[in-house]
């Protein structure tokens, strides 16, 4: 059977792109987020912790329909995802600033907000206040608002890690079928901002730190599985990564700048410093499924 398309580690073949359009013809009035809920439960296409894949299906679903291989009904509203998605709302915040040093607000309190009332305030403090603004993350993800004395200072998101990264491929040692099968067990730092009128002298570092730990706990209680490691991209032209590396984080290398549908070799977005930090000893290990 021809492979039309190979997606997240699946080949997607003739017989798939006929039951997909199959789907579509019996489902004349559903929008693309009905149908891929509608693929994910025939294909059984579901998370760790149960949960259908429906925002990947619905990419996979996506890339199908700009490659003339089947023909989605409109979306209801088009985004450079290619998904529906509500532009945040502006949350009010007392910016008063922050200049006193760590001893005086530690412990800082981590609330894990992502489908809470808190989560409108994350995005709308990103949207505000990070240079590349608020995106909603795809896949796996968790996102988290840190406070001192109830006051928020700093946002971080953590997502699915990107599928092909070489120095950090090469760093682990992985094959292309260990990478395939185990991505799931990497999070990727997608967003970090500390506000812009807190002034606390090696906070970013202290963050990082502690969000390790946390975040370890919290992604194996929410997706029912562990993470061995963390990665994170940091602009260059913008950033030296100070925080991350007071935070026993690795320098890697850089991407290639060339991004995830790139088929023409040449780079066409700026180098970014790839960095990462292992979880375990034998990070390496695990993730090439070898102690598991």
């Amino acid at each position: 059977m021809q492979t039309i398309l190979r997606y997240r580690g699946r080949d997607i073949t003739e017989e798939d792109v006929r039951f997909i359009r199959q789907l579509i013809f019996e489902h004349p009035g559903d929008s693309r987020w009905a149908l891929s809920k509608k693929l994910c439960t025939a294909w059984n296409w579901v998370q760790q912790n149960g949960q259908l894949k429906d925002m990947v299906c619905r990419g996979l679903m996506l890339a199908l329909h700009r490659q003339g291989h089947i023909i989605l009904p409109p979306a209801q509203k088009v985004t450079a995802t290619g998904y529906n998605r509500k532009e945040p709302v502006s949350v009010q915040v007392d910016q008063t600033p922050l200049t006193s040093s760590l001893k005086d607000i530690t412990p800082l309190e981590f609330r894990q907000v992502r489908k809470t009332p808190f989560e409108s305030l994350f995005s709308s403090l990103l949207k505000e206040h990070h240079y590349l603004g608020y995106t909603q993350p795809v896949g796996e993800h968790l996102k988290y608002l840190v406070f001192a004395n109830k006051q928020p200072i700093a946002c971080l998101s953590w997502s699915s890690a990107p599928r092909h990264i070489g120095v950090r491929d090469n760093f682990i040692g992985w094959t292309q079928k260990d990478r395939e099968k185990n991505l799931f067990l990497i999070a990727y730092n997608s967003r970090f901002l500390i506000l812009p009128w807190i002034q606390v002298s090696c906070l970013a570092s202290h963050i990082l730190a502690q969000m390790t730990k946390i975040l370890q706990r919290d992604w194996e209680s929410i997706y029912k599985h562990p993470i061995y490691y963390l990665e994170t991209f940091v602009d260059q032209e913008r950033f030296k990564g100070t925080c991350y590396f007071a935070a026993n984080w690795l320098y890697l290398g850089q991407t290639t700048g060339r991004g995830k549908n790139d088929h023409t070799g040449k780079a066409n977005r700026s180098l970014k410093a790839v960095l990462g930090y292992p979880l375990t000893r034998d990070f390496r290990k695990r993730l090439r499924g070898l102690n598991r």
